[in-house]
């Protein structure tokens, strides 16, 4: 079964399309999407091997030769140097406006691809395949493209809509536990913030999710796409409402700063994060302690961290003051009222803060 998901954006509308064996649907949407005859495949040192060739051949069918650019695998690719090899790739290889940049990865390969379609050109059509459950709910849909800079994470980076994403089911099938809890880490924060019955489906069906059994799998991600794509339908470019999808990543981003990006997935981190931003909330009075013990308790059986290791609360904290959702020196912090349910906060004590980054660093 094939599910489809419409981003409604107006004329930067586009449809996620998430199934087994979805070749057909790829060559039939750029046959009719009016490309020029080349274009550029970016891809990983993890994820080329497995399945480009074979995805450079379905592009062939609909009439596209494209050269498959493999990067490093790792949150270390996506930087400027980087994204100027890309740029000197697509020069290289003649790419026009109309040349489409197609991203086969996870999450570092989409943000980085997309960046670099974003600004190639002053914007050239760009097509996301994502091959991680991480990147099939979160970092594929919204537009969202960037590299990170030394300071912090996604600092340099635009709002850029892709041309369609494609979801091949199939794909997760290589993952790894670890990976799989990663993207798990972003799906139960989709119950956190917009739906308290799809927070207890999670809990209800933990094994199914955890096997990535297929009715599962296609439920979790056809929901969880179905809320990123309602949030960012209604605020595309972070005016409002869509802060509330940066549940967790707060911390999560401090984390990810202090042990340099590789010791934690981005999954894991947002975990650790949610936990936080759970405490915080409790100790705000804005979160019954029942349910913020069910975050940690699903969090716990779905594999991932409730602690970090390899960090102190002081640098977390400093941290906190270059992510982007502070503002004229002011935190802005999504907190959870309850499961289903959160608001945007700037008025957290730093005592507070402080407190519950002491807990969690292990």
């Amino acid at each position: 079964m094939t599910y489809k998901v419409e981003v409604a954006l107006g004329e930067r509308s586009y449809s996620i399309v998430i199934g087994n064996s979805i070749d057909d649907e790829v060559v039939a949407f750029v046959r009719q999407a009016g490309y020029s005859a080349r274009g550029m495949i970016v891809t990983d040192t993890n994820v080329g091997a497995l399945c480009a060739a074979h995805i450079a051949e379905v592009l062939e069918r609909a009439g596209l030769r494209t050269e498959i650019v493999t990067i490093p695998a790792g949150e270390s690719s996506k930087s400027l140097t980087q994204a100027d090899h890309l740029f000197t790739r697509a020069i290289e290889l003649g790419l026009d406006r109309r040349s489409p940049i197609i991203a086969l990865g996870g999450g570092v390969v989409g943000d980085l691809a997309g960046f670099v379609a974003a600004t190639y050109m002053r914007g050239v059509p760009f097509i996301q395949l994502p091959t991680s459950l991480l990147a099939q709910v979160d970092s594929s849909v919204g537009g969202k493209v960037a590299v990170n800079h030394p300071l912090g994470k996604n600092l340099i980076g635009a709002f850029y809509q892709p041309d369609a994403v494609f979801m091949d089911l199939d794909l997760l099938k290589t993952l790894p536990a670890r990976e799989i809890a990663t993207g798990l880490g972003e799906i139960i924060k989709y119950g956190i913030i917009y739906d308290a019955d799809f927070f207890a489906w999670l809990e209800e069906h933990c094994a199914q999710v955890l096997a990535l059994e297929p009715a599962a799998a296609a439920h979790m991600i056809a929901r969880s796409c179905e809320i990123k794509a309602d949030v960012v339908r209604q605020d595309e470019r972070e005016g409002g409402l869509r802060r509330i999808l940066n549940f967790g990543h707060t911390i999560a981003h401090a984390i990810e700063k202090e042990t340099g990006y590789v010791r934690y997935r981005h999954g894991e981190a947002v975990a650790i994060g949610m936990v936080g931003a759970a405490q915080i909330s409790e100790e705000m009075g804005l979160l019954p302690a029942a349910d913020r013990l069910r975050m940690e308790s699903l969090i716990r059986a779905m594999g991932l961290p409730l602690t970090a290791e390899g960090v102190t609360a002081d640098a977390m904290y400093e941290d906190l003051f270059h992510d982007k959702k502070t503002l004229g020196g002011r935190i802005h912090w999504v907190l959870a009222e309850g499961i289903g349910k959160v608001s945007v906060h700037s008025d957290v004590p730093e005592e507070i803060v402080r407190k519950t980054l002491l807990g969690l660093s292990s």
